[in-house]
């Protein structure tokens, strides 16, 4: 029963990926007849692939020390787990590889084809999102079929092998995950804010050059940046979400007060949910369809609406036919099982609207910023920092509220299938989220290679709704990794046979304050490492303005591949530190302070990382978009006091939002993660 659910995760995932060669295929196909545009993205596409390829070259030895450590620690099979580690590492880094290089090919493409519209413009660059999209969930599911199949097999698929031997094999591929998408995200993140913050300070303020300018050296960088944060990084990010619930849904699953089928259908059911899944969005990206006159944004709605409305119907049906519709376990009923998944789309959505309001152009809380940039930048900045803390408080609820009604539901079990529900459609939502740089790149690079204002405002249009797609995308980001750390820390505490936590325990408290302050020390070690970073590009780019006169007068080339590898050579550099305290805090805490403490810690981190994420995230989304608004004649227009303060606001909150906000995310994961990793090691360490 068990392995062939399993099959129907396999055949999901060749669908997912036969979908995204295919794709892939089609956008290499489109044509990009202007040779200075195809140099200028060469440029894109080299500095973009030459990152990423340093990036995993550097993380070799660092998957090979943390495999080493799992196969000499672990006892007989379980250390198999090393394998698994090696196998999520691998996906993780060849669905980022697969998704940038598919970008920085569908950014020319979608310039060129802006000539002839708006419809075939956004045909491109959703194409160019789809194929990240799909590459994500259809590797996520290939590599857990692989290791839960065979495992399955080799273990006779009995409750007692799956349950004790197999889902702790598979927790090392969650591992691996998390741990290329934690690089991937603070490596991505330093690198594309160093090189926007030294172009916008020194072309912008300094120069008086317009963004995209050619004449501004860091442009390049710029772009490579968005590619390497916005899609790689985005993409490791819920790669590693996605396979994080799966993995801790199957594990509470099969922990139930059931009997033995129950308990294998319910640790089946996150592959078929799965499953079901890449199926309604497939057919929602084929629902992206813009009529004349109509909005991107409407047309990307209807995609991801229509997938979401599917992924429920289909739900329905595997709830009814495959568990059934009467108690399950601890009068739990399948239908409850049904709801639990239908509140995750639903708290998905809300989080996504909230973030929309809180950061979108001519909302509200944006005008607030708009206006308090008229009166310099010290209120910009308290301004934005006051609407970001007050954005954390909706979303919130909103996650308690999801938390509480799943359990209601379905117990831990039913929060498990909450957080893979605000998953299941990942294909679409990553497609859309990957769509926002490459549209943005598509403009900056209509600019360089001088392309008539008609293909700009085509862009730039692309590039609004996809501003908002990139907001929303990261508070479903948050909200999933709200979830998902929580059900692995519920996993954690199942598999070390943890009953119950005191929290009044001097042990536990002093674990709490710890680990809330983690997220603060981890923020701390992006924020620096993306000032000095910018710091070596602001020089940089201030060097070849002045030994260079003749880049602004347009009779000299900037070196673009310098700042390249500048914010290259600063991002690899200052990426390490923090993905190691992430990585090796619960392994030092577990074997010191015990599993009690640990669990504090996790209390601690999630806690704190999850409202620190929100605030970073809002704060640099509304500057950014204040910014933006002021740029199209707003307070003064661009060259003004006003704009000047937004742009500092905007330098600011380029880190919050792009470095230090989403890296919390995968923080509070992968300590999680880890934890759940190490869980037979500290159960025998500790003799519990």
């Amino acid at each position: 029963m068990f392995a062939n659910t399993l099959l129907t995760g396999l055949i999901a995932s060749l669908l997912a990926l036969g979908y995204a060669i295919f794709r892939s295929r089609w956008v290499f196909k489109q044509p990009v007849e202007s040779p200075t545009l195809r140099r200028i993205g060469g440029y894109v596409s080299e500095g973009a692939m030459a990152f990423i390829s340093r990036e995993y070259r550097v993380l070799i030895p660092f998957v090979l020390i943390v495999a080493l450590f799992l196969a000499v620690a672990n006892r007989e099979l379980l250390r198999w787990q090393a394998v698994s580690f090696i196998f999520g590492a691998g996906a993780s880094a060849l669905a980022g590889f697969i998704g940038m290089r598919v970008a920085t090919a569908a950014n020319t493409r979608t310039t060129h084809a802006a000539q002839k519209g708006l419809n075939p413009a956004l045909k491109v660059s959703f194409a160019g999102g789809s194929v990240m999209g799909m590459s994500v969930v259809g590797l996520a599911l290939l590599g857990l079929f692989l290791i839960l199949y065979i495992g399955s097999r080799f273990l006779s698929g009995s409750v007692q092998a799956i349950s004790g031997t197999l889902l702790p094999i598979i927790s090392g591929f969650s591992l691996g995950a998390s741990s290329m998408a934690l690089f991937a995200r603070v490596g991505g993140g330093i690198f594309t804010k160093a090189a926007d913050v030294g172009a916008d300070l020194v072309g912008k303020v300094e120069a008086g050059i317009p963004e995209d300018d050619p004449r501004n050296p860091a442009t390049i960088a710029d772009n490579v940046g968005d590619n390497v944060g916005d899609v790689a990084g985005m993409g490791a990010d819920l790669f590693e979400s996605y396979v994080g619930s799966i993995v801790g849904a199957m594990i509470l699953g099969i922990a139930v007060n059931g009997s033995n089928v129950i308990r294998l259908k319910l640790a089946g059911f996150p592959i078929l949910l799965a499953a079901v899944g890449v199926l309604a969005s497939i057919i929602g990206i084929f629902f992206v369809r813009i009529k004349p006159g109509q909005s991107p944004q409407r047309a990307l709605n209807t995609g991801t609406f229509g997938a979401a409305i599917l992924s429920a119907i289909f739900t329905f049906f595997i709830v009814r036919y495959y568990l059934g519709t009467g108690i399950l376990f601890d009068r739990v009923e399948g239908m409850g099982i049904f709801f639990s998944a239908i509140l995750g789309m639903g708290a998905g959505v809300t989080l996504g609207l909230l973030t929309e309001y809180f950061t979108g152009t001519h909302k509200k809380p944006v005008l607030e910023i708009v206006k308090s940039c008229e009166t310099g930048a010290a209120t910009t900045l308290i301004t934005g920092m006051g609407i970001g803390m007050l954005s954390t408080f909706p979303p919130i609820l909103v996650i308690g509220a999801a938390i509480l009604g799943a359990s209601a539901l379905g117990g831990l079990y039913g929060i498990a299938i909450a957080a893979l529900g605000m998953l299941m459609t990942l294909g679409i939502q990553l497609a859309v989220d990957a769509y926002g740089p490459i549209a943005d790149n598509a403009g900056g690079l209509a600019e360089m290679a001088e392309f008539p204002r008609s293909v700009r405002e085509i862009t730039d249009e692309l590039d609004a709704v996809g501003n908002t797609t990139a907001a929303i995308g990261k508070g479903f980001a948050i909200g999933s990794a709200a979830l998902t750390s929580i059900i692995l820390f519920t996993a954690f505490r199942q598999q070390v046979g943890l009953e119950h936590i005191d929290l009044m325990d001097v042990t536990v408290l002093t674990g709490i304050i710890f680990g809330a302050g983690i997220p603060y020390l981890f923020s701390s070690m992006a924020m620096t490492a993306v000032g000095s970073a910018a710091f070596a590009m602001i020089e940089e780019v201030r060097r070849q303005f002045r030994e260079h006169p003749g880049i602004l007068e347009e009779t000299e080339n900037p070196d673009y591949r310098k700042c390249v590898d500048i914010a290259t050579s600063s991002s690899l550099k200052k990426m390490m530190l923090p993905g190691i305290v992430a990585a090796v805090t619960p392994v030092l805490v577990g074997f010191t302070g015990g599993v009690q403490m640990l669990t504090g810690v996790l209390i601690g981190v999630t806690s704190s990382g999850v409202v620190l994420a929100i605030f970073m995230a809002n704060s640099g989304g509304a500057w950014d978009n204040a910014k933006k608004m002021i740029e199209k004649s707003v307070s003064g227009g661009a060259g003004s006091e006003a704009h000047k303060a937004a742009v500092v606001g905007d330098t600011v909150g380029d880190p919050f939002k792009d470095t230090a906000g989403p890296s919390l995310n995968i923080l509070i994961k992968l300590m999680a993660v880890v934890s759940l990793v190490i869980a037979p090691m500290l159960k025998n360490f500790w003799g519990l």
